[in-house]
């Protein structure tokens, strides 16, 4: 028996059963507060006052009605793809391609927005819309039929598209689309009036669809058949065919919505924020939205708030960059700190270690 137990790793980490809320929420704001000593730990290190800094942090990204304008601006994207990647999620399809199909969606967008500027501004916008959730939906496929078909690795696919499409901007950047009057480097031209998103409260539209999309995320996952499927798909997939579930159709449905929101998010990128085309159109925001959507449990309403916060994050941590000098590389070490410790804590929410004592296990 004691030689069995010498068997036993030294540390294991097993899932929780379940974990009371009191606790769960202890965990978070004690890392909230670790994340703080440390990050301030670090800034100390740089000569830098951590109180200064953090409070220039906060007013930097809600301080005034022009930075809270600023700070909706980069949490508007964030949230919609967060939506968008959450679908995927919960149907256990990891789609790593939100990158890509932002940038299919702006391209899209782009076509009418830069050869069909006569038209009026709500067809205009309303096409253009349209264009990006069409793109970004069945770039979005692509993947999906192979992971339904061949059983292909949909990581690893969605991924690599994420390069393809940055590819294709900078070749019609460089090539067909490219403005003739650019001095210098190559660039596609601005849109025109009419293909700008119109403003509500000083910033873009964008923010009233990212909110309506919170609600029918939320409705869809809840309350409808299509929601229940994808979710017992993602439970198990024998289970959904035993129960007469079309798992293949259910995996090419739900990545095409999936991948349309991520669209969707590029069209309001490439038309209420930078207003023209760019190879770096997502900006990362593929990336983050994974983080974001695992840190809100994928609940659209969670997400909505944490989209926010990272928009706190994003937007302080430029203003520090700019009023107290602090390098580009320690605001996003700073920034890496205090997401490590976010991070950690939904590790210990979920799962528990095992520690071996004295040739046993010790739960």
């Amino acid at each position: 028996m004691h030689a069995k137990a010498n068997h036993q790793p030294l540390v294991r980490v097993v899932k929780r059963v379940g974990i009371p809320r009191a606790r769960a929420i202890v965990y978070r704001i004690l890392a909230v507060v670790l994340a703080l000593v440390t990050g301030g730990i670090f800034l100390w290190a740089l000569g830098q006052n951590p109180f200064t800094v953090y409070a220039t942090m906060a007013q930097g990204a809600v301080g005034t009605t022009i930075a809270l304008k600023e700070t909706v601006k980069i949490a508007i994207p964030l949230c919609i793809t967060s939506l968008g990647i959450t679908l995927a999620f919960k149907m256990r399809f990891w789609n790593i391609g939100a990158e890509g199909q932002i940038c299919l969606g702006a391209i899209a967008a782009s076509y009418f927005a830069l050869f069909h500027s006569d038209w009026p501004q709500p067809v205009l916008l309303t096409a253009m819309a349209v264009a990006g959730i069409l793109a970004g939906g069945l770039w979005g496929v692509i993947p999906a039929v192979f992971k339904a078909r061949f059983g292909t690795n949909e990581t690893l696919l969605t991924l690599m598209l994420n390069y393809v499409a940055s590819y294709i901007i900078q070749f019609l950047r460089e090539g067909p689309w490219k403005d003739p009057g650019a001095m210098g480097f190559p660039k596609i031209a601005m849109f025109d009036k009419a293909a700008r998103m119109p403003t509500v409260l000083g910033v873009h539209a964008g923010w009233i669809i990212a909110l309506v999309l919170v609600a029918l995320v939320f409705i869809y996952l809840k309350f409808t058949k299509q929601g229940y499927e994808l979710s017992v798909v993602g439970e198990n997939e024998n289970t959904a065919r035993y129960a007469g579930m079309d798992v293949r159709k259910i995996i090419v449905r739900t990545m095409f919505l999936s991948a349309a929101i991520c669209g969707l998010a590029g069209m309001l990128q490439a038309s209420g924020a930078d207003k023209t085309l760019t190879d770096t159109v997502a900006g990362g925001v593929g990336f983050t939205a994974i983080t974001v959507a695992w840190l809100s449990q994928l609940n659209p309403f969670a997400i909505l708030l944490v989209s926010f916060l990272f928009g706190c994050l994003e937007k302080g941590s430029g203003t520090i960059q700019s009023l107290l000098n602090i390098s580009p590389s320690a605001a996003e070490v700073l920034q890496g700190v205090i997401l490590f410790f976010v991070l950690g804590s939904e590790f210990f929410i979920g799962f528990r270690v095992i520690w071996r004592k004295g040739g046993a296990v010790n739960e």
